[in-house]
């Protein structure tokens, strides 16, 4: 069972408030049973609220539809989230509906059960058409953000497969699979390549990590990077659940 946390009042962090539902950003259900929620993320929209985002998150969208649900999951589950994306990124989460879920569930990421498969548009093919990235990954703050580096020495081990799919005009089609579940590892990893994901500022190969933000009024290009598949086992029967969101614009 996962460690209890303290939930208070009006002094508790935006995260660990019940989320405020919010119709208007209800996610399309991809699968849904008596104790699981697959739903599908849009491009832009963070996962769960925190600071500046306290109603306007997928977490928020989903509370919509299941209000019961996930808010007597509480805080110490996560209100049913089981893991998250990238703001910038698209594509499947999956929510727990039940205590026995979360928990056995989340016992299925930490020994490594579920299987996520992503799309990325990169700006270069990779080394060969297919392969493993192994490179280690090490967290590291710069400025006010979060990100990951592939150190010389250190860091915690990491491994990213990569199949080529095809070409999108001059860039390139890629299936990928992470196996380490790192911060960032997809996008740090295809940059230590030589082929960073297109749309993609912070890991870039000529510089990563570049946090300069945007100046105001600019429109960043989109990542194209793209959540495709996950692969669970059940909480109950244990069967393999495997859900697919199809790919936004610019993967066709």
């Amino acid at each position: 069972m996962p460690a209890r946390r303290t939930q208070s009042d009006s002094s508790a962090a935006p995260e660990k408030r019940r989320p405020v539902a919010n119709a208007a950003l209800s996610p399309n259900i991809l699968f849904e049973d008596e104790h699981v929620l697959c739903v599908e993320k849009r491009t832009g929209l963070p996962t769960q609220p925190g600071k500046g985002h306290l109603d306007d998150t997928l977490l928020n969208g989903a509370f919509a539809l299941r209000p019961t649900e996930l808010g007597a999951l509480g805080a110490q589950r996560d209100w049913g989230l089981l893991h998250r994306l990238d703001r910038d990124v698209s594509g499947v989460v999956l929510l727990a509906k039940s205590a026995l879920a979360y928990d056995a569930l989340r016992a299925a990421f930490e020994s490594h059960k579920v299987k996520k498969t992503y799309l990325a548009v990169t700006q270069h093919p990779p080394p060969s058409p297919q392969g493993s990235c192994t490179r280690a990954v090490r967290e590291e703050i710069r400025g006010d953000m979060k990100v990951a580096v592939c150190p010389q020495r250190g860091g915690e081990s990491a491994r990213t497969d990569w199949r080529t799919l095809g070409k999108i005009g001059l860039h390139t089609l890629l299936e990928v699979e992470p196996h380490s579940g790192r911060l960032h590892q997809v996008r740090v990893h295809l940059a230590a390549m030589g082929c960073p994901i297109v749309g993609d500022r912070v890991y870039r190969s000529d510089a990563p990590p570049n946090t300069g933000r945007l100046p105001r009024g600019r429109v960043p290009e989109p990542l194209l990077l793209h959540a495709l598949r996950l692969e669970f086992p059940h909480p109950v029967t244990g069967a393999i659940v495997r859900v697919e969101c199809s790919a936004r614009e610019g993967f066709a």
